[in-house]
Protein backbone atom coordinates (compact mmCIF):
# COMPACT_ATOMS: atom_id res chain seq x y z
CA UNK A 1 0.00 0.00 0.00
CA UNK A 2 1.27 3.34 -1.00
CA UNK A 3 1.80 6.25 1.48
CA UNK A 4 -0.20 9.20 1.25
CA UNK A 5 1.96 12.55 0.60
CA UNK A 6 3.14 14.51 3.80
CA UNK A 7 2.48 17.82 4.28
CA UNK A 8 5.61 19.38 3.42
CA UNK A 9 5.04 17.51 -0.31
CA UNK A 10 2.15 19.25 -0.71
CA UNK A 11 3.46 22.72 0.53
CA UNK A 12 6.07 22.44 -2.11
CA UNK A 13 3.67 21.38 -4.99
CA UNK A 14 1.76 25.42 -3.70
CA UNK A 15 4.73 26.60 -3.68
CA UNK A 16 5.67 25.93 -7.37
CA UNK A 17 2.07 26.76 -8.44
CA UNK A 18 1.79 30.04 -6.75
CA UNK A 19 5.15 30.84 -8.86
CA UNK A 20 3.19 30.18 -11.55
CA UNK A 21 0.34 32.54 -11.19
CA UNK A 22 2.96 35.12 -10.07
CA UNK A 23 4.74 34.60 -13.45
CA UNK A 24 1.88 34.64 -14.90
CA UNK A 25 0.50 37.97 -13.02
CA UNK A 26 3.42 39.53 -13.92
CA UNK A 27 3.14 39.02 -17.80
CA UNK A 28 -0.42 40.50 -17.75
CA UNK A 29 1.23 43.11 -15.16
CA UNK A 30 3.81 43.89 -18.45
CA UNK A 31 1.24 43.35 -20.95
CA UNK A 32 -0.79 46.11 -19.56
CA UNK A 33 2.20 48.68 -19.17
CA UNK A 34 3.73 48.20 -22.40
CA UNK A 35 -0.08 48.58 -23.67
CA UNK A 36 0.55 45.24 -26.12
CA UNK A 37 -2.77 43.87 -24.61
CA UNK A 38 -4.66 46.44 -27.28
CA UNK A 39 -3.51 43.52 -29.88
CA UNK A 40 -4.96 40.57 -28.54
CA UNK A 41 -8.13 41.91 -26.21
CA UNK A 42 -10.76 44.21 -26.33
CA UNK A 43 -10.74 46.33 -22.87
CA UNK A 44 -13.33 44.48 -21.10
CA UNK A 45 -11.69 40.71 -22.16
CA UNK A 46 -8.71 42.09 -21.24
CA UNK A 47 -10.20 43.60 -17.60
CA UNK A 48 -11.83 39.84 -17.17
CA UNK A 49 -8.98 38.28 -17.89
CA UNK A 50 -6.66 40.19 -15.66
CA UNK A 51 -9.35 40.07 -12.55
CA UNK A 52 -8.93 36.21 -12.92
CA UNK A 53 -5.06 35.97 -13.48
CA UNK A 54 -5.52 38.39 -9.87
CA UNK A 55 -7.84 36.11 -8.18
CA UNK A 56 -5.46 33.10 -9.15
CA UNK A 57 -2.61 34.43 -7.41
CA UNK A 58 -3.87 35.55 -4.79
CA UNK A 59 -5.58 32.04 -4.06
CA UNK A 60 -2.30 29.76 -4.74
CA UNK A 61 -0.44 32.81 -2.59
CA UNK A 62 -2.85 31.86 0.17
CA UNK A 63 -3.10 27.80 -0.37
CA UNK A 64 0.80 28.18 0.02
CA UNK A 65 0.80 29.81 3.32
CA UNK A 66 2.17 32.87 2.39
CA UNK A 67 1.40 36.16 3.63
CA UNK A 68 -0.50 38.60 1.85
CA UNK A 69 1.08 40.37 -0.72
CA UNK A 70 0.06 43.75 0.61
CA UNK A 71 1.80 42.66 4.15
CA UNK A 72 4.69 41.60 2.34
CA UNK A 73 5.18 44.44 0.62
CA UNK A 74 5.32 46.82 3.59
CA UNK A 75 7.87 44.06 5.64
CA UNK A 76 9.91 44.94 2.33
CA UNK A 77 9.70 48.63 2.26
CA UNK A 78 10.71 48.31 5.94
CA UNK A 79 13.94 46.25 5.68
CA UNK A 80 14.69 48.51 2.47
CA UNK A 81 14.57 51.47 4.65
CA UNK A 82 16.71 49.73 7.35
CA UNK A 83 18.99 49.16 5.31
CA UNK A 84 19.17 52.66 3.45
CA UNK A 85 19.28 54.36 6.59
CA UNK A 86 22.82 55.44 7.81
CA UNK A 87 24.75 53.10 10.35
CA UNK A 88 24.89 54.74 13.94
CA UNK A 89 29.01 56.02 14.33
CA UNK A 90 30.27 55.72 17.65
CA UNK A 91 30.20 58.43 20.24
CA UNK A 92 33.76 59.83 19.61
CA UNK A 93 32.91 62.04 22.68
CA UNK A 94 33.78 59.37 25.47
CA UNK A 95 36.96 57.55 23.56
CA UNK A 96 40.10 58.42 25.72
CA UNK A 97 42.33 60.89 24.18
CA UNK A 98 45.52 59.01 22.83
Amino acid sequence: MQALPSRPRLDAIALKWHDLAQRRLDHYTELYRSGRWRRYYTQERFAIRMLDVINAAKQWRRLAGLPPAELQAQAQSQSEAQLAAPSPRPDDSMRPAA
